[in-house]
C-alpha cells in the first residue's frame, strides 16, 4: 500500500512538472485586420459602367470614382495610400501593370473617399493623386473583345506622411510612392472588381 501511494505521488509530481514546463499560450493582442469596402459593387463582382471609361459622357480615360471606405485602422497611422491597378495588363512587356488611381498622403482622420473625387494633382485634404497619364481617377476600360480584367483597390495605413510629389509620368510616380512606403506599412486591405467594356 505504501509503495502504491509513493508511485501515485511520483506520477502526480511528474504530471505537474510536465504541465508547468509547457509554454503558456500567448495573449491574443492581434488587432482585427483592416477592411476596404464599397457599396458600388460586391468584392469580386462586376464594376458598374458608371465607374468606368465607358460611362455615358465620361471623358476619354476618365470615369467616376466609386465611394470607398476602410475600417480597423491600426494605431499610429499617420497617412493612407490608395492604389488601384489592372493586374491583367503588362505594360511595355514588363512586370509593370496598369495604374488607374494612386492617392497618397490621405489624412489619418479620414476613413473614406466620396464618390466622384475631382481631378487635380492635389486634393482639398492635401493628398495627391495620379493615374498612368493624368492626375485623376482612370476608370476601368478593358476591351470588350477580351476577358474580364481584375481591378484591385488596395489601401495602406502608414506610420508616416510621404515626402513624394507627383511627377509628369504616373508609373514613375507610383515607383516613388511604393518605394517610400517600404518599412512604414502598418496595415493593408484590398478589394477587387471585374470589368470589360460592353459589346
Amino acid at each position: 500500500m505504501k509503495r502504491l501511494f509513493i508511485a501515485f505521488t511520483l506520477l502526480i509530481s511528474a504530471i505537474t512538472v510536465t504541465f508547468a514546463q509547457q509554454p503558456s499560450a500567448p495573449a491574443s493582442s492581434t488587432a482585427p485586420a483592416m477592411r476596404l469596402t464599397t457599396t458600388a459593387f460586391p468584392d469580386g463582382g462586376i464594376i458598374p459602367i458608371k465607374f468606368s471609361q465607358a460611362a455615358p459622357g465620361a471623358a476619354p480615360g476618365g470615369g467616376t470614382s466609386p465611394a470607398l471606405s476602410w475600417s480597423n485602422v491600426p494605431v499610429g497611422t499617420q497617412s493612407f495610400v490608395l492604389h488601384m491597378h489592372d493586374v491583367d495588363v503588362s505594360r511595355n512587356n514588363s512586370t509593370d501593370d496598369n495604374l488607374h488611381w494612386l492617392v497618397w498622403n490621405i489624412p489619418p482622420t479620414l476613413t473614406s473617399l466620396p464618390e466622384g473625387v475631382p481631378a487635380g494633382a492635389q486634393l482639398a485634404d492635401g493628398s495627391y493623386q495620379m493615374n498612368v497619364f493624368t492626375p485623376a481617377y482612370r476608370g476601368p476600360g478593358a476591351a470588350a473583345s477580351g476577358p474580364l480584367h481584375h481591378y484591385v483597390f488596395e489601401i495602406y495605413a502608414l506610420d508616416t506622411k510621404l515626402d513624394v510629389k507627383p511627377s509628369s509620368e504616373g508609373s514613375a510616380t507610383r515607383v516613388n510612392v511604393l518605394k517610400a512606403i517600404e518599412g512604414h506599412v502598418l496595415g493593408k486591405a484590398a478589394y477587387v472588381g471585374l470589368f470589360k467594356r460592353p459589346q
